[in-house]
């Protein structure tokens, strides 16, 4: 088997980090693996099949200078931005966690359960883009069903945990939470969040653009259509929930024709990648805790609404650091090198 010398872009973070540990589980066909970071990150070390790998610093040069074949960036936007061009003009094929190249008409936006076909268009510019970490489980639960059915609208409530703002906001919740016992909650000030997460829900993430609707809910529309390559009517309302890891997700979807929970279901177990647990009377239903650091989306609480036949309500769960970001980068990279 051919084997690839693969960078990941920003192999300190917690996306990286997850990259990193999913690469050495699925065992990914790695000739060398090349750790890059920031200059404040030079001379840290990270594990991988046994060995401390030196982290190097990020630069223009260095995908020439190590023969890089697969570049796995998630280090922000603007990083995205300023070298992967690099990387792809050496001939490495990019996977991009970020949201910079995602709606670009010439870049392939995929998630390999969903539209596998799509990734052929990485020559275009030799990146390929990974979507939103909500935008993921959605699809993944949504298409199987689309396939059937044929989706006309969907209504989604997400509940994020706070990993899915970094590191640092996973930071926040548990200092808060320690506050709580220590008796000082009253005297926190929210950092991360615009107020605090501990023992709260807040309906804001990303910022707040003219139609009311936030940037990570406006990600979530446009991705879904490039992705399911239709113009499916979508709204968003976009959660954050004191939880450390692992996205929900209450759907409300609308079909063209009428559905019922069972024929749903017999879809749903079919699916790739969908793990349906589903007996609610039994207390079995998806939840972020089940959830946490599996490579599937799972699926429950199907049910026909009351009053509509054509539509269906379902529970989605999945782990964003792995699901929602890092297995889906690799899962596009292991389909990019047998389609190549």
């Amino acid at each position: 088997m051919k084997r690839y010398v693969t960078a990941v872009v920003g192999a300190t973070g917690a996306v990286g980090g997850e990259m990193i540990r999913v690469l050495e589980e699925q065992k990914f066909p790695i000739e060398r693996l090349v750790p890059l970071a920031s200059e404040k990150s030079a001379g840290k070390t990270i594990e991988f099949g046994g060995e401390e790998i030196k982290v190097k610093v990020l630069t223009h040069e260095v995908f020439a200078q190590e023969k890089v074949q697969i570049a796995l960036f998630s280090a922000g936007g603007s990083v995205s931005a300023e070298f992967a061009p690099s990387a792809a003009k050496v001939g490495a094929v990019v996977i991009d966690n970020t949201s910079h190249f995602r709606m670009d008409e010439d870049i392939p936006l995929v998630v390999p359960e969903v539209n596998p076909e799509d990734i052929k268009l990485w020559k275009n510019r030799g990146i390929i883009a990974n979507p939103n970490c909500s935008t993921i489980q959605m699809v993944i639960a949504l298409k199987p069903l689309d396939d059937a059915f044929h989706l006309e609208r969907v209504d989604v409530a997400t509940y994020q945990a706070v990993s899915g703002a970094g590191a640092t906001a996973m930071e926040e919740l548990m200092e808060q939470m320690k506050s709580l016992f220590s008796f000082d909650f009253d005297r926190v000030t929210p950092r991360k969040f615009p107020h605090k997460i501990a023992l709260n829900v807040i309906p804001h993430i990303d910022v707040f653009t003219d139609s009311g609707f936030t940037k990570e809910e406006l990600k979530m529309i446009n991705e879904s259509q490039k992705i399911l390559r239709h113009k499916t009517q979508i709204a968003a309302t976009c959660v954050r929930v004191p939880v450390l890891r692992g996205h929900s997700e209450a759907i409300v979807a609308r079909f063209s024709k009428e559905v019922s929970a069972d024929e749903a279901r017999k879809a749903l177990k079919k699916a790739k990648g969908v793990s349906l647990i589903d007996e609610p009377r039994q207390n079995k239903y998806p939840t972020p805790l089940l959830a946490s650091e599996k490579d599937d989306t799972f699926v429950g609480r199907v049910r026909e609404d009351i009053y509509d036949k054509r539509v269906l309500h379902l529970w989605v769960v999945a782990d964003n650091l792995r699901v929602g970001a890092a297995t889906n980068a690799v899962r596009i990279a292991q389909k990019w090198i047998e389609e190549n």
